[in-house]
């Protein structure tokens, strides 16, 4: 649950634009509910509103990932993820990442310094900071979706080809990898959608099967909303289906209801 709660948070803002204008603005919010199997396991939801850091008026993204009922009972999951980023460039400035699930707990701040690349890590659950190089145009876990979302290729790419980015997340570069599978109309709670299909490539062992056990699929059209993400796991499956949201830059294209 918790590694799903995660993934949530990751490809929720999972959408892409080929024009120049951004995809997003201040105020848009997505709310997912999470089942394993029949079981409403959870929520995540992610927000992007205003901030300002040194005198300049950015995006601050906020994620959050929770188990309810029963399932919290059992395994309680309570994730907080923050990014601040450029409005112009999507270069992140800042992070935040604290966790609790099942008592496994993480309270972490990034600061990015981007000319030098570099990345000023302070822990204040262990009480220490670190210094860790980075790539050029890296992004942080959430920052790196948004940046995503404006990418000049996703709609040019054919069945089977991948876009891979950089990617600064547990004191360390990691390279994310969607693959392309095609189009797909599928049915919501809104009715039915156009929808592009994703394989997000993710390690196997004791969570996922094969590297291709994640499903995504983006509505097709001018805000490519993640609406839907399935998970097969060692043990079970997981679906989250988009349950509510607002602050669309642009109508949400419904065939029908």
């Amino acid at each position: 649950m918790k590694k799903f709660v995660l993934i949530i948070l990751i490809i929720t803002s999972f959408s892409f634009d080929t024009q120049k204008e951004d995809a997003f603005d201040t105020g848009e919010y997505f709310k997912f509910r999470i089942h394993y199997g029949i079981v409403n396991a959870g929520y995540a939801t992610l927000e992007i509103k205003d901030a300002t850091i040194n005198n300049k008026k950015v995006h601050h993204a906020v994620g959050k990932g929770y188990t309810t009922g029963m399932s919290k009972f059992f395994f309680k999951v309570e994730d907080l993820y923050e990014s601040y980023f450029d409005k112009e460039t999507g270069s992140p400035y800042r992070y935040v990442r604290k966790i609790d699930e099942g008592g496994y707990t993480k309270n972490q701040e990034g600061f990015f310094n981007l000319p030098e690349n570099k990345v000023l890590v302070k822990d204040y659950k262990r009480k220490t900071e670190k210094t860790i190089v980075v790539t050029d145009n890296v992004q942080d876990i959430v920052s790196s979706f948004y940046y995503l979302r404006n990418h000049p290729n996703i709609d040019k790419l054919k069945s089977g080809e991948s876009i891979t980015i950089d990617m600064f997340f547990d004191d360390e570069i990691t390279k994310f990898k969607l693959k392309y599978v095609g189009r797909q109309d599928i049915t919501t709670k809104f009715g039915t959608v156009s929808t592009m299909v994703f394989k997000p490539l993710v390690q196997t062992g004791r969570v996922f099967k094969e590297k291709e056990s994640l499903t995504l699929w983006i509505t097709d059209d001018d805000n490519k909303v993640p609406i839907r993400i399935k998970a097969d796991l060692a043990v079970g499956s997981l679906k989250a289906d988009l349950d509510e949201y607002k602050g669309l830059k642009n109508p949400l294209k419904v065939k029908k209801k």
